[in-house]
């Protein structure tokens, strides 16, 4: 079958994988469709260390082919959508309501893959590897969603719409009336902009140094947009707008510059909260007495999500037409044709480009 690897030097499609049967807790799934996320290059490129080889890609949606012996709550023919988040479903975090700190679900790949020719093992990315046209996932990963959802939208759902809607409601807890400000308009950046709109935020500030994505902004539920090559300072175009400084502001795009700006047009009691990735040991510098104020910097893993509740809460308001989804998808390609969709992607003109197969 056919997928993208990557073996530490660069990139390539394949068509000599094999995935291995689902075993007991397990799913077997044909890949429909999947976004390319910028975490995906940034395995690439480095930013995010990763043993390889490796199949990539890691926000998908497709069929149910098999089910391990215990799964019960999806069958074949299912259409599903995947979430990365391979988490035990029984430690103290997990219990608590905190998948995401699950210690089981970080930092463990597997290795379900191999190459036909030389019986080469590759590992699974973010316990997903969705850029394969079969893969084999936890069943806690595996959320049915309503047929009638195209795939190519659904397949956003596990990842960007996930950390960006769910860091709004799940860990800033955004509240009728507040003000947000949102650094980078890319598929991330777009999602926290929709769910601060579903919060009821009163403002909503995009900011991006591309202009042309004021558009795409303003579609999602921004009121207000600073092309941020065109201002002096960011952060004193966002106070233009509102005086006080904003109660939310999101980072979106990773440079830790901008972590800075992020906690500089917060308000008293205001909240940064740290969605884009730096490299690994990049550091950020602030005036530490701001925080005095009752201001916050927090970080945000994967929207602190529950996927199998927050999924389908998703594809409801989608299919009650509150949350988009169609218009995340700029452009979509063939897998065959991955370079041109990363091409798309590192150019910062999409929201997303989605493979498929």
């Amino acid at each position: 079958m056919k997928g993208v690897i990557f073996d530490g030097k660069a990139p390539q499609v394949v068509d000599d994988l094999t995935v291995r049967e689902a075993g007991p807790g397990e799913v077997l799934v044909r890949i429909a469709a999947a976004g390319l996320c910028h975490s995906d290059l940034s395995v690439i490129d480095g930013t995010i260390p990763f043993p390889v080889p490796v199949v990539l890609g890691h926000e998908g949606a497709g069929t149910v082919e098999a089910v391990g012996a215990g799964v019960t709550h999806v069958k074949p023919g299912d259409h599903v959508a995947l979430s990365t988040l391979a988490n035990c479903g029984t430690c103290r975090e997990c219990a608590l309501g905190r998948p995401t700190m699950c210690r089981k679900a970080i930092g463990m790949p597997t290795k379900p893959f191999t190459r036909d020719g030389d019986g080469q093992q590759l590992y699974n990315f973010a316990s997903t590897s969705v850029f394969a046209e079969r893969t084999v996932v936890k069943a806690v990963q595996v959320v049915p969603i309503d047929p009638a959802i195209p795939f190519t939208s659904a397949a956003l759902i596990g990842c960007g719409v996930l950390t960006g809607v769910g860091a709004v409601l799940n860990r800033a807890r955004v509240e009728i009336g507040d003000t947000v400000a949102v650094i980078g308009c890319g598929g991330i950046g777009l999602n926290v902009i929709q769910g601060a709109r579903i919060a009821g935020a009163s403002r909503i500030v995009a900011i991006d140094a591309v202009a042309d994505k004021e558009g795409i902004a303003r579609t999602f539920g921004a009121t207000d947009f600073v092309d941020a090559r065109a201002v002096d300072d960011t952060v004193a175009a966002v106070k233009a707008l509102v005086p006080n400084g904003v109660d939310h502001a999101f980072e979106c795009v990773g440079p830790t510059k901008l972590t800075r700006q992020a906690i500089d047009m917060l308000d008293r009691h205001g909240q940064a909260v740290l969605l884009g990735m730096p490299a690994a040991d990049a550091e950020a510098s602030f005036r530490p007495a701001e925080l005095f104020l009752d201001k916050s910097v927090l970080g945000c893993r994967y929207g602190s999500s529950r996927p199998p509740r927050d999924i389908a809460r998703y594809a409801q308001l989608y299919t009650a037409g509150r949350l988009l989804l169609d218009e995340l998808v700029t452009c979509t390609f063939p897998v065959d044709e991955f370079e041109a969709a990363a091409k798309a992607t590192h150019t910062g003109g999409v929201a997303r480009a989605v493979l498929t197969f």
